[in-house]
């Protein structure tokens, strides 16, 4: 009767504690989007984290504060650059939809026709367009102008509850700062606990290519935008704040930055400014062909995963989850790669992770100390028990 009982007991254990997780996820589930958001900030940034930490004398408070304030001018900064630049550019905008009944589109430029693929039929569209006369345009885009005032007006909430999560995620960003250590060592315990060696393997790989992307996805889209921000100002367009808000979504989204940039110099060669126009077309090619030769280098300094299996789960996971996909994507497919290649070759999941991270440890001992990655002495010997003087293991 005995083995029965600790059966039952442990079914209803089970049952409670699923319900009680259950339960917790319901009562935070307003939270979890800015606790992930700040996790996958944590994991990406805790080198940086050290780094700082050393510089100042080993105290953690204040290389927080230093990590804290550089988030807070990254998160809040762009935010600000587009809504300065709207409420400069209110009146300008205001006046151009007021002449959009007047408003005639000049001819297409000659160099359109040349463009591979769609110039000729945007050719066509635009001189049809253009021949239409005054109105014309309006006719054409006043449909889409009214599913945009709807979805702006259905979504005007949406501003708000961005600006709670932001809140939400810097603080718990804080609180991850301060207690990294421990919040690791339980995530760690907790994956051995469930999956054995294997788990703690997951959580190696989960970090690792959360750093990936954040090095190889995000760092190239932001440099992207950087420089082409930086040309699109330096060149006089009128509208460069808000044509790099674009570029940094369509980076991030890994469309590239060619889109906003050629609005630019379309808007200089129909200004004349031909010299300064070609000098930013020179420009838009290069900074949308450098994703081609930073983002692989980068991320394969971060992880020993194809550059394709990336890709795909960074594109996937954003058209998926939304922006946070970019990080649930990589992880997902990188974690499930390793665990299926371990089922078929039947070949214990711990080995080739901890041949490729015993290959980094002499590259990058901060990698080995971060919550996403765990020491290598500790990933080594976290499947056998610890041994005694004696040569027994522990009671």
């Amino acid at each position: 009767m005995r083995p029965r009982d600790d059966v039952a007991r442990s079914f209803f254990l089970v049952v409670v504690l699923s319900a009680l997780l259950a339960g917790s996820v319901y009562i935070l589930r307003p939270f979890l989007p800015g606790l992930i958001w700040a996790g996958t900030i944590v994991v990406a940034t805790w080198p940086l984290l050290l780094w700082l930490q050393r510089r100042v004398g080993n105290r953690r408070w204040l290389a927080v504060l230093i990590i804290m304030a550089c988030l807070l001018v990254v998160m809040v900064l762009p935010l600000y650059l587009t809504i300065d630049t709207f409420a400069e550019r209110a009146n300008d905008i205001v006046g151009a939809i007021r002449r959009l009944p007047t408003y005639t589109l000049f001819p297409p430029p000659s160099w359109l026709r040349e463009v591979p693929l769609v110039g000729p039929r945007a050719t066509v569209e635009w001189q049809r367009l253009s021949d239409v006369g005054p109105g014309g345009l309006l006719a054409r885009v006043e449909p889409y102008l009214t599913m945009a005032a709807r979805w702006v007006l259905g979504h005007a909430a949406v501003v708000g509850a961005f600006a709670v999560h932001m809140v939400i995620t810097l603080v718990f960003a804080g609180i991850l700062y301060v207690r990294g250590e421990v919040v690791a060592s339980f995530i760690r315990d907790g994956a051995v606990r469930l999956a054995g060696p294997g788990g703690e393997v997951a959580v190696v790989l989960a970090g690792q290519a959360i750093r990936a992307v954040a090095m190889g996805i995000v760092l190239t889209a932001a440099a992207q935008t950087a420089l082409g921000g930086l040309g699109l100002w330096v060149a006089g367009v009128p509208v460069a704040g808000i044509l790099t808000a674009v570029m940094l979504l369509l980076c991030i989204a890994q469309i590239g930055p060619l889109v906003p940039m050629l609005a630019g110099v379309i808007f200089l060669y129909r200004a004349d400014a031909n010299i300064a126009a070609t000098l930013l077309l020179l420009w838009s090619i290069v900074v949308g062909t450098m994703d081609n030769v930073m983002r692989p280098w980068l991320i394969s300094r971060g992880v020993r995963i194809s550059l394709l299996l990336i890709l795909c789960g960074v594109i996937g996971g954003l058209l998926a989850f939304g922006l946070v996909g970019l990080f649930i994507g990589p992880v997902v497919l990188a974690v499930t790669q390793a665990m299926l290649r371990a089922w078929v070759q039947g070949t214990p999941l711990v080995s080739e992770t901890l041949q490729a991270a015993d290959a980094k440890a002499s590259s990058s001992q901060d990698l080995s100390s971060s919550p996403g990655i765990p020491p290598l002495a500790t990933l080594h010997h976290s499947a056998e028990p610890p041994v005694t003087p004696e040569g027994k293991g522990p009671s």
